[in-house]
């Protein structure tokens, strides 16, 4: 069995690229021979780890994970919004689609339908369906009947909550052949010192974390609220840059908060650990179906730290929390709402805490993921 992963871009920057690149190094691992096809733009940082395992082929760029699999970087002449505009990612899939069993292609992204479509592949197509597109109007009109092949062409659909699969319009009329595997990850491992570190940064309090970019679909701007009304022993930190830093950081200053929230910007990946160990709450304040799952959730699950997330219409954040188990699911966009449910959990940390990670592990895990993606490719029924 050859399998080839498609779509996105390198570096990994999101989920959905991350989700990629975690099932071509896992089932490679397990000695099936599987890559992974996506696009760089000139200049782009190679990430460390992947330094020592590059080579250039022509203007491709080869990352060797191990026997079994490699990353494949055509290179892109442009980004437009999130799509990269790459002609070579055509060339090369009617060069190679030949030599794989089962193309494995990850949606939303234009530029890898299209490359598909003009591919001629005639062999097993996966679609990981990781949400729909929302916010970019323009670009679903002109994409929407590629996708509407896409979703024809598809072996098999795979989501990765039943509820996002169940509640998207565009898959109303194909949920014959969609199931759904949930992401999977190792377990964040951190360090008890460096964690303690970050405590004594914020005054030894309760820390409330999230960690997202800095953007409307967030959020944040309610749960700056609900600190308002968070007692002195608690401290909210929110990790992450993006374009309304300045709005929120005006925000926090106008409700007098400086004492109580801090924007922490960007937090370096092999400085994450620590953050989650050393929080007291995890809180997803997300507002709209932008965000399909919350992979910040199960990081936080696995270093049994419970959540607060929101019951978003059609997405799966509040079906990963679940309701009484890992933590509580609150409406969208209240932010007193946030704030009682952060004293509900707090209230009763010791079960939240004990759920959180019975939830990681019973769900959540890496090598369930990969488990569940090797029986849909050999027809086995999940």
């Amino acid at each position: 069995m050859k399998i080839l992963q498609i779509g996105k871009f390198y570096p990994i920057i999101g989920g959905v690229e991350k989700v990629m690149r975690d099932l071509t190094e896992g089932i490679s691992a397990r000695g099936i021979r599987c890559d992974m096809l996506c696009a760089l733009l000139p200049g782009s940082e190679i990430e460390q780890i992947d330094k020592k395992r590059a080579r250039h082929i022509g203007k491709n760029l080869i990352i060797e994970l191990n026997d079994n699999g490699k990353i494949i970087c055509v290179p892109a002449i442009k980004k437009v919004k999130a799509t990269m505009l790459s002609p070579a990612m055509l060339s090369y899939l009617k060069r190679h689609c030949k030599e794989y069993d089962i193309i494995h292609i990850h949606h939303p992204d234009p530029m890898a339908a299209l490359a598909l479509r003009l591919s001629g592949y005639k062999g097993k197509v996966i679609l990981h369906y990781h949400s729909d597109i929302l916010s970019q109007k323009k670009l679903l009109k002109l994409y929407k009947p590629l996708q509407s092949w896409l979703l024809k062409r598809a072996d098999k659909i795979v989501g990765t909550t039943p509820v996002y699969i169940k509640e998207s319009p565009f898959l109303k009329n194909y949920q014959q052949k969609c199931t759904y595997v949930p992401i999977g990850i190792e377990p964040v491992v951190y360090s008890e010192e460096e964690a303690e570190k970050i405590r004594n940064k914020f005054g030894n309090k309760k820390i409330i974390l999230s960690i997202g970019r800095l953007v409307p679909y967030k959020g944040y701007e309610y749960l700056i609220e609900a600190a308002k009304h968070l007692t002195d022993e608690y401290y909210l930190v929110i990790g992450g840059g993006g374009p309304l830093k300045d709005e929120l950081q005006a925000k926090i200053e106008q409700l007098g908060l400086e004492n109580k929230v801090t924007l922490a910007g960007y937090i370096d990946y092999k400085d994450l650990p620590a953050y989650f160990g050393a929080c007291h709450i995890f809180v997803l304040s997300s507002v709209m179906k932008t965000e399909a799952f919350g992979i910040v959730q199960i990081e936080a699950m696995s270093c049994s730290k419970p959540i607060v997330a929101t019951k978003i219409e059609g997405s799966g954040v509040s079906w990963v929390n679940k309701e009484g188990e890992s933590g509580l699911n609150v409406p969208p966009m209240i932010a007193e709402s946030l704030t009682n449910a952060i004293f509900a959990v707090d209230k009763e940390y010791d079960k939240y805490s004990v759920g959180a990670k019975e939830r990681f592990n019973s769900v959540f895990t890496y090598s369930q993921m990969i488990d569940n993606i090797l029986k849909i490719y050999e027809n086995k029924t999940l």
